[in-house]
C-alpha cells in the first residue's frame, strides 16, 4: 500500500493535487524542489512511490524524467492527467500594476509568455517551484512579487489572486505519472497501456520495423520519445507509450521485438487513464 510520495514542489503545487486525486486515500508527501530529489527520495526508501511530470499539452515532453526514470531502473505504476491552470498572485491589496516582478518555474512561465506581453513592466524570473514561490511570498511578506501558481496555493498561503488561467492556451493538461521501486501489481486483464525504450539498430528500415511489429499486435502508439544515448553519438533510445484492448497482444509484440534482437525495456504496465 502507498502510504508515503515524493512530490517535486510543496503544497498547493500541481504534484501535490496529483497526490490528493490519484489516491484513494490522504497520502503523506514529502516535498522536493528537484526531480533529482524526488528519485533520491525513492530510490533511499524514504517514500512508498513519486509523481512526476512527464509531459505538457503545450510546452511538449520533460525530457530530463524520461531519463531518470531509465537510469535508475523506476516502473510506472499509473498515471493521471490535470487540467493545469495557472493564476498571478500575490499579497493582498495590490494591483497588477504593483506587481514589478514574477517568479515561477520555467514552464508555467512558458505556458503564460503571452499574457505577459500585455505586462511589459513586468519581470519574470525562472524559479524552482510554483507554489514554493507562493510560500516565500507569504512567509517574508514580499511586497511587488507575484507568483505563478494554483489556486489550491493561493488558499494554502493566503495570497489574492490578481488574474485567473493567464495560460496562454486555456485546455492546458499535464500528464503526470506514478513509479514505484517495483513493478505495477495491476492484474494482467486490467493493463491495457505500457511504457518501453527501446533502441533500434543503426540502419536502415530498424525503427520502422519494429512500429509495424506493434501495428501488427494492434498496439495504438500514443507516444513516442527520442532520447540521445550519450555514450554514443548519433545514436538515440526511443520510449514509447501504447494502448491495446488485450494484455496478449502486448505480449506477442514484445516476443517478436525479442526475437528479432531488439530488446524492449518495459517501463511501466497499468491503466490508461484516458479512455
Amino acid at each position: 500500500m502507498i502510504k508515503t510520495v515524493a512530490i517535486q514542489g510543496v503544497k498547493g503545487s500541481f504534484h501535490h493535487i496529483v497526490s490528493q486525486e490519484f489516491f484513494n486515500k490522504p497520502v503523506d508527501v514529502i516535498e522536493c524542489m528537484t526531480f533529482d530529489g524526488v528519485v533520491d527520495s525513492l530510490t533511499t526508501e524514504a517514500c512508498d512511490a513519486a509523481i512526476m511530470a512527464l509531459e505538457n499539452s503545450i510546452a511538449g515532453s520533460i525530457i530530463p524524467n524520461y531519463a531518470l526514470i531509465d537510469t535508475y531502473g523506476l516502473h510506472v505504476v499509473g498515471e493521471h492527467y490535470l487540467d493545469i491552470q495557472h493564476n498571478l498572485m500575490a499579497l493582498p491589496n495590490q494591483s497588477i500594476a504593483d506587481i514589478n516582478e514574477v517568479y515561477s518555474h520555467p514552464m508555467a512561465l512558458l505556458q503564460c509568455k503571452e499574457f505577459f506581453k500585455l505586462h511589459p513592466h513586468i519581470k519574470l524570473v525562472e524559479d524552482k517551484d510554483t507554489a514554493e514561490v507562493a510560500q516565500r511570498i507569504q512567509e517574508k511578506t514580499l511586497t511587488g512579487i507575484g507568483a505563478i501558481a494554483s489556486v489550491t496555493a493561493a488558499e494554502i498561503f493566503e495570497l489574492d489572486i490578481l488574474a485567473h488561467s493567464i495560460q496562454t492556451i486555456k485546455h492546458n493538461e499535464t500528464r503526470f505519472v506514478i513509479v514505484k521501486r517495483t513493478n505495477s501489481e495491476v492484474p494482467e486483464l486490467e493493463i491495457n497501456k505500457a511504457s518501453i525504450k527501446f533502441e533500434a539498430n543503426h540502419k536502415r528500415g530498424s525503427l520502422a520495423t519494429i512500429l509495424n511489429v506493434m501495428s501488427d499486435c494492434k498496439l495504438n502508439l500514443t507516444k513516442i520519445q527520442s532520447l540521445p544515448i550519450v555514450e554514443t553519438p548519433w545514436k538515440y533510445a526511443f520510449f514509447v507509450d501504447v494502448t491495446f484492448e488485450n494484455y496478449l497482444d502486448f505480449k506477442k509484440a514484445k516476443s517478436i521485438i525479442d526475437i528479432m534482437g531488439e530488446e524492449f525495456k518495459v517501463l511501466g504496465e497499468y491503466k490508461n487513464a484516458k479512455l
